[in-house]
């Protein structure tokens, strides 16, 4: 007969706790590369400011909420499919070479189930719990992100140009969320975020263009870090600036709001024409930063002019 020593099995259950405390910490992580989990939180960021700028007081913080829930899974769903289909060309880029389908850490059918449940989800959410519009326009920005977006990127420098389709379509669905009803204010939120993703797009691209190249992806305007780039990426950015004057014009904003923004854009293109004198990789890093700040403030600023200024 054979006695277990009890500290002995303490000890082995405590260690196969860890280790699957482990593993499970290491699998979240990798479920939050896969999803991207803080980009999209960044891109539902806007869709939560137009839902603000579009609601009336009480602010209806259930739909609030759904609107965040529902516009983050349909987001994830897309990093998550984007990933399953450049899993080969992952492998090639310093960036991407350690996410969890390159390294074999997942593998694609564990991927791509959690591509369709955050997908099928999210979709559901907004479609029943808020309004079928947003719930199709969602469904829409999920697909051509995923089946158009993605492979036109090895094709042509035009995948920026259908990419910033389904990526200003969150600010859509902010106010779509809110009004079940696509006003001229939705398409105003909406076109600012369309232009402003082109200098933020480019500006990655020319950080990034040596990573790109090794995965095939053409994504500055003219192929290569040149004058043509820079000057593409300034009139787009100068672009905003007629653009952003629309929510005083259809008294969507007041005159402190308009004044601040404005100078704000004008900073951001500032930033653009530096890359345009320089076009340095510098340059385009400061670009870079500065369109992280330039779209959040943007917003804030518009909702704080609603509800205080």
């Amino acid at each position: 007969m054979v006695l277990s020593h009890p500290h002995k099995n303490q000890k082995l259950s405590t260690h196969s706790l860890t280790i699957n405390q482990f593993s499970l910490i290491h699998k979240l992580k990798d479920y939050g590369v896969l999803t991207k989990f803080k980009l999209s939180g960044l891109v539902v960021f806007s869709a939560a400011m137009t839902y603000l700028l579009a609601d009336n007081l009480p602010i209806r913080w259930g739909g609030f909420v759904l609107t965040i829930i529902g516009g983050w899974l349909v987001t994830a769903s897309s990093n998550a499919f984007n990933q399953i289909i450049e899993r080969d060309l992952d492998k090639m880029m310093n960036r991407t070479m350690h996410r969890p389908l390159p390294t074999g850490r997942m593998q694609k059918p564990e991927a791509i189930m959690v591509a369709l449940i955050t997908g099928i989800a999210g979709v559901l959410i907004l479609s029943v719990f808020i309004n079928l519009l947003t719930g199709m326009l969602a469904a829409f920005s999920l697909l051509s992100y995923v089946l158009l977006y993605t492979p036109l990127k090895r094709i042509t420098p035009l995948s920026v140009f259908v990419g910033a389709i389904p990526g200003a379509l969150p600010a859509m669905l902010g106010y779509t969320a809110a009004t079940n009803q696509l006003t001229y204010a939705a398409w105003v939120v909406f076109f600012i975020q369309f232009f402003w993703q082109f200098p933020h797009f480019w500006a990655i691209a020319w950080v990034m263009d040596d990573d790109y190249k090794k995965a095939g992806f053409i994504m500055l305007p003219t192929t290569h870090r040149d004058k043509g780039s820079a000057l593409q990426t300034l009139l787009y950015a100068l672009a905003l600036l007629p653009v952003i004057v629309l929510p005083y014009i259809f008294n969507m904003s007041g005159v402190v709001s308009l004044v601040i923004i404005v100078l704000l854009t004008l900073w951001f293109i500032r930033l653009a024409f530096l890359l345009y004198q320089t076009c340095t990789i510098e340059a385009a890093r400061k670009l870079m930063f500065g369109s992280f700040v330039y779209l959040p403030v943007t917003f804030i600023v518009l909702v704080l002019d609603k509800y205080l200024f």
